[in-house]
């Protein structure tokens, strides 16, 4: 037989006969405390060093009933979480469910079984104990979660200061006007600063995703011209594109013209880059990803590559940490796609197969001029 003597059980009855019954089913096994009325049974559950892990509590005694001290104890913070199980002659229906409504978990009846007492305190208890132990571990993860947004905070503040030096060292050669700066040269400067501030404005991002993960994100909506977003896009992946031999095209219809949606522009950047580097480094060697933006009561821009999605991988494109059969890859891609998608109102679609490839569309809302 397995004692618990650690968890306390506090009886309540204002007969001396009641207590000493149910003491004699319980003391054995756990710490057992008694009270004789109400207000002395409300006195022991609020104390701070030994609250009770459940109260046997009975209904009809003088002066406060048990309907009455089960309705106080679970108005209290202090006490709200304490398991409280009814034992009672009151056997009409009515009676057990104004208890069971006041928040009692169960309602025994008089005359009892102390087997059947037994066992349904056994059972309350590990189920107090259950939800104090999920309770803990959603805090170690809480705190773990705290802890990880701390570190990152932390990366991406160290990670600001080389990239000062990275963003304003080619600026400064540049702004020299007596230095005499090849094109070759002019070209390699620009290229670095601008790399330095999307990186920097990518350390900035990652802090946003948790925010939108969280809820919490506060979102500026302005005019985006996003034809021009994927031709920076398309530009700031040419390196990556050459190495793998697969080309990009970017159609847009309207030609030069913009193409304005309502978002921010670093968020469409942060997002198209994504997929288009998937669409990239998933396509076919000598095959070309093709960017289309399709005009409609929502603009849509598919992105569409050769190859098709690992069968693995289908059910779950859009999830964290989703990656099959990509050495190095993080899963965060598609996920953050959807998160950055959906936080600007839009929304994003996949659909695959081995003849087909795979076409990703993101709807995003057009912009209206006022």
């Amino acid at each position: 037989m397995k004692h618990d003597l650690r968890s306390r059980i506090l009886i309540v009855d204002d007969t001396r006969a009641n207590l000493k019954i149910l003491g004699a089913c319980l003391r054995d096994r756990y710490a057992v405390s008694v009270a004789t009325s109400g207000r002395a049974a409300l006195e022991v559950a609020r104390s701070r060093t030994n609250p009770p892990d459940l109260i046997l509590l009975d209904i009809v005694m003088p002066d406060m009933d048990g309907y009455e001290v089960c309705r106080l104890l679970k108005a209290d913070p202090q006490t709200a979480r304490i398991p409280v199980v009814f034992v009672s002659a009151l056997s009409e229906t009515g009676d057990e469910a104004r208890g069971l409504g006041l928040g009692a978990v169960d309602y025994i009846t008089k005359p009892f079984s102390a087997s059947i007492v037994r066992a349904r305190v056994k059972n309350h208890l590990e189920l107090k104990h259950a939800r104090e132990e999920l309770e803990r571990q959603n805090e170690i993860l809480r705190e773990y979660n705290r802890m990880r947004e701390d570190m990152e905070r932390i990366s991406r503040h160290d990670m600001r200061t080389p990239l000062n030096a990275i963003i304003n060292l080619p600026q400064l050669i540049l702004e020299e006007e007596e230095r005499d700066i090849d094109e070759d040269l002019h070209d390699c400067l620009t290229t670095v600063m601008r790399a330095g501030y999307r990186l920097l404005d990518m350390i900035n991002l990652s802090l946003d995703l948790v925010k939108m993960e969280q809820g919490t994100y506060a979102l500026k909506p302005e005019s985006v011209d996003i034809a021009a977003t994927l031709r920076k896009v398309a530009t700031d992946l040419e390196t990556l594109s050459r190495g793998m031999d697969v080309g990009v095209d970017i159609d847009v219809t309207y030609g030069e013209r913009p193409v304005l949606v309502l978002a921010e522009e670093l968020l469409c950047y942060s997002m198209m880059a994504n997929l288009i580097k998937n669409a990239i480094e998933a396509s076919p060697a000598g095959e070309t990803v093709r960017v289309q933006v399709q005009a409609g009561p929502l603009t849509k821009v598919v992105v569409h590559n050769r190859g098709a999605v690992p069968e693995a991988a289908r059910a779950n494109f859009f999830e964290k940490y989703n990656t099959v059969g990509k050495e190095g890859g993080t899963g965060l891609g598609t996920y953050s796609a959807r998160l950055i998608a959906e936080t600007l109102g839009g929304g994003v679609a996949f659909e695959t197969s081995e003849a087909e490839g795979t076409r990703v569309t993101v709807s995003l809302l057009p912009f209206a001029a006022s």
